[in-house]
């Protein structure tokens, strides 16, 4: 299968991108990355390569290690760019997040929304996770002039997350975990429907899944779209995702 991953040029989070990409390319999938121009390798939020706070709060060693493989990937390192993307040559559609100032590039772009809803009228699997989520939410279906996700049940970044994390780093780090005045699961959840089909998940601060236990994860799959919370659902994400296509 051939899986497009739009990507802003900088501050996405890297294990968002590097475990989906590692879990599909192993599963035999052909990953193909767009930035808004194209042509020039995208860069990872450097705060989650070297820690937000005391080395701490950044991405753990194995997607790390995944990160640094994908920096040497040619499809990576000469991405296409949004304007180009035919939405229709692709069988799949990842949406990762992040939160730093960086994203608001991806996340707030009309180009690629519309490439998002041409995508998401295929009926074709879509994934997004984290911040992710809010590009769809965002995206307009020409038909109905609702959200792409009106309709369907949903997680993101949970508001108890994204407020722990500013309220604990927010001394040293200003606004760096608040990349919108308002809350990624309050806009969401404007965009719903009906506001109980978000879905926070179970109270998780400190563990995360990993390529061996999804205890600690969760995702939640709509018939084709499948989201997930933060960087600790990602290695159950890519695997639902792979199982979707």
């Amino acid at each position: 299968m051939r899986v497009l991953l739009p990507l802003p040029d900088r501050d996405f989070d890297v294990t968002e991108v590097a475990v989906p990409w590692r879990l599909l390319r192993d599963a035999g999938h052909d990953v193909v990355f767009a930035t808004e121009h194209g042509g020039r390798p995208p860069q990872a939020d450097p705060l989650l390569l070297s820690g937000v706070l005391f080395g701490q709060l950044g991405a753990a060693p194995e997607p790390k290690e995944f990160y640094r493989e994908l920096t040497r990937e040619a499809a990576f390192r000469d991405p296409l760019a949004w304007g180009a993307v035919e939405p229709e040559a692709y069988d799949g559609l990842l949406l990762p997040g992040g939160h730093a100032p960086g994203m608001r590039q991806y996340l707030g772009s009309p180009v690629l929304q519309t490439k998002v809803a041409r995508f998401w009228e295929t009926g074709r699997p879509v994934g997004a996770i984290c911040h992710g989520v809010l590009l769809l939410a965002r995206t307009i279906d020409p038909e109905t002039g609702r959200s792409v996700i009106a309709d369907r049940r949903t997680t993101c970044l949970p508001k108890y997350m994204e407020r722990s994390a500013y309220y604990v780093t927010a001394w040293r780090r200003g606004r760096y975990y608040r990349t919108y005045p308002a809350y990624v699961q309050d806009e969401v959840a404007s965009a719903l429907d009906d506001p109980a089909q978000f879905e926070r998940g179970p109270i998780e601060l400190r563990r995360r899944g990993t390529a061996t236990d999804d205890s600690a994860a969760f995702v939640v799959q709509d018939g084709r779209y499948l989201s997930a919370r933060w960087p600790g659902d990602a290695y159950l994400f890519a695997r639902r995702f792979n199982d979707l296509l």
